[in-house]
């Protein structure tokens, strides 16, 4: 079964939910029409669909192979694929035309980015790193390394890696110990660094790589990290390529899943020290890093609608294709042979599937658009306000997406039965790739941390509780509609960000006095928000689908309904997530005693 790209729905998300207008008001999006939007993700549809969704198997099945000159090589088509990607632009779609870009919004490079990660998402890990390097060299670099290192990533003709743990940190950045020292005007870098993705392969001719290492009298802890460009092979004045670095990938990770993208250890400084170049100010690099880090994570949440829209796909096929028992759907031919799609249980599977699957899409967008606003708006309040509201929904977005796709995966297992537990189906590779994303990049509880530490105690809860008003007032317009299927979401809505509120509101009165409680309850909190946001983002799907001109569009219906059928089978789950944030403190106290 190949993938076939939702361009559909993509579309109305973009048009109706989050509203392309207002993209397109911005300065420098002028031509960010209905017209752009069609054109782009029909052509990201073919592309996808055609090109690299018939790798995905086959990158499963043979993965990446480390061979002789610490050289790797990528599965059979990728290199191929790879070269046609460049060639059609798509690896420059959102960036700055100044560097070769084509200036297009973050939001619809999202929408192309799903559909790449969906057709092979390890395939989709080499672009997708090396826009986390151009968005940091863009941001931190001085110009001369803007002008040395941006036209090629923008192009694809580099790729560019992040190169952050060590062995012995984990997660735990302060723990880094990669040594930086100072050597004329470049520094000789020396560690080893683990789990970097794409840090070696031969889909380009250079591999830039950014690395947090120490200077020697860098002080102790994350504000003794700085940032350094490390290219595998060294830019000569002319631009051409030079020697090579003294930098080497020593073995390639055996892993769950995504076995096409190589993940790396990475040795720098065997033979001396490879020749690296400060980003910006000593020891603010995980800071730089940072700006990396939020669209990764972004990316990493798309990553699970992606994952989570493959295994949606699959399991309908088979559902509709799988002809066994009777059907029990009213209106049917009593004690028929029916597709499994109509018995109810199955029906219950698909239906949840569905309705989470648009949630996370919307969702994702929502926070792309955001990144939009807060990097083109000439208004300094409305840009700092787009500011806010990314930092809010990131951790939701990264946190919430990655583990729906794993539990979508493992749903799309059980609508095949025993046929999913077979490699055959191909079935089982979604789950096996889902799996990573709620690890890499930060894990889900990285992510909650971060949710509850930095989006809601930092600020006291304005961020958070800004868009919970706004869920509100779009439950109090639901709930006040003649319609009853629409009112009843919008109660349902209301009930869902009242809860929310109610959590934030514990969390603040607890955060302080009892910690631990209110991190042990942390990725409930997170879940439950990723519940009422997809939620939110569902009614508004909803509202949209209800405007006269839409009110007998083929997709605005389908809108309308998965929007009921999460109100109903999302939703009215959050009181159950409530208690594990609110209960926190008592039961931590008795897992203690465990």
């Amino acid at each position: 079964m190949q993938y076939q790209p939702p361009t559909e729905d993509m579309a109305f998300v973009i048009r109706h939910v989050i509203d392309s207008q207002k993209i397109s008001e911005l300065p420098g999006y002028e031509e960010f029409s209905e017209d752009v939007i069609d054109a782009v993700l029909e052509e990201a549809g073919k592309f996808n669909a055609g090109m690299i969704s018939p790798l995905n198997t086959v990158s499963d099945e043979t993965g990446a192979s480390l061979g002789d000159g610490h050289s790797v090589k990528t599965p059979t088509g990728f290199k191929e694929a790879y070269q046609q990607y460049i060639e059609a632009g798509w690896n420059g779609l959102a960036c700055s035309p100044e560097y070769g870009g084509q200036g297009l919004p973050e939001l619809l490079a999202t929408a192309t980015n799903e559909m790449l990660h969906s057709a092979s998402m390890s395939f989709g890990l080499c672009p997708m790193l090396t826009a986390g390097a151009i968005h940091a060299i863009e941001h931190h670099g001085s110009d001369e390394q803007k002008q040395t290192y941006l036209p090629n990533l923008v192009s694809g003709q580099w790729a560019g890696t992040m190169n952050l743990t060590e062995p012995q940190a984990g997660s735990d950045l302060a723990a880094v110990t990669t040594k930086a020292v100072p050597n004329g005007d470049h520094y000789l870098i020396s560690g080893i660094k683990i789990y970097i993705t794409y840090g070696e392969h031969d889909l380009t001719e250079n591999i830039i790589h950014l690395v947090l290492a120490r200077l020697p009298d860098a002080p102790a802890g994350v504000k003794g990290i700085s940032l350094f460009i490390v290219p595998k092979f060294l830019i000569n004045d002319d631009g051409s390529l030079g020697a090579r670095n003294d930098v080497k990938c020593i073995s390639l990770e055996h892993k769950l899943g995504i076995h096409g993208s190589p993940t790396a250890v990475m040795s720098y400084g065997e033979a001396g020290g490879a020749i690296g170049y400060l980003v910006g100010k000593p020891n603010e690099g995980l800071a730089y890093m940072f700006t990396m880090m939020n669209h990764a994570r972004l990316n990493v949440g798309l990553q699970g609608v992606a994952i989570a829209e493959r295994a949606l796909q699959q399991a309908l096929w088979y559902a509709y294709d799988r002809v066994q028992g009777k059907t029990l759907i009213p209106g049917d031919q009593p004690n028929s042979a029916a597709p499994i799609a109509y018995h109810p249980d199955v029906r219950r599977m698909l239906a949840s599937m569905q309705c989470r699957v648009q949630a996370m899409r919307a969702l994702a967008y929502e926070a792309a658009a955001h990144m939009d606003i807060a990097a083109a708006s000439e208004d300094a309040q409305v840009a700092s306000a787009a500011q806010s509201r990314v930092d809010v929904l990131i951790p939701v977005v990264k946190g919430w997406c990655t583990e729906q796709s794993q539990d979508i995966a493992s749903l799309g297992i059980q609508v095949h039965g025993g046929m999913g537990y077979v490699e055959e189906s191909g079935a089982a590779q979604h789950l096996r790739d889902a799996r990573i994303t709620t690890i890499y990049e930060g894990t889900t509880a990285i992510q909650a941390n971060d949710f509850i530490g930095r989006k809601i105690l930092r600020d006291e809860g304005q961020g958070i509780g800004a868009l919970i008003n706004e869920v509100m007032d779009t439950g109090t317009t639901l709930g006040n509609s003649e319609d009853t299927a629409l009112a009843r979401l919008g109660q349902q809505l209301q009930q869902g960000a009242q809860t929310l509120r109610d959590c934030v509101d514990w969390v603040l009165k607890h955060g302080k006095e009892d910690a631990a409680a209110v991190y042990f309850g942390s990725v409930p909190m997170l879940l439950l928000a990723g519940d009422v946001l997809g939620g939110w983002m569902m009614a508004r799907a909803a509202l949209a689908a209800s405007k006269p001109e839409l009110i007998n569009d083929p997709v605005a219906i389908k809108k309308r309904k998965a929007a009921l059928v999460y109100g109903d089978l999302v939703l009215t789950c959050g009181l159950g997530r409530a208690h594990q944030v609110i209960s926190a403190g008592t039961t931590i106290k008795q897992s203690l005693a465990l």
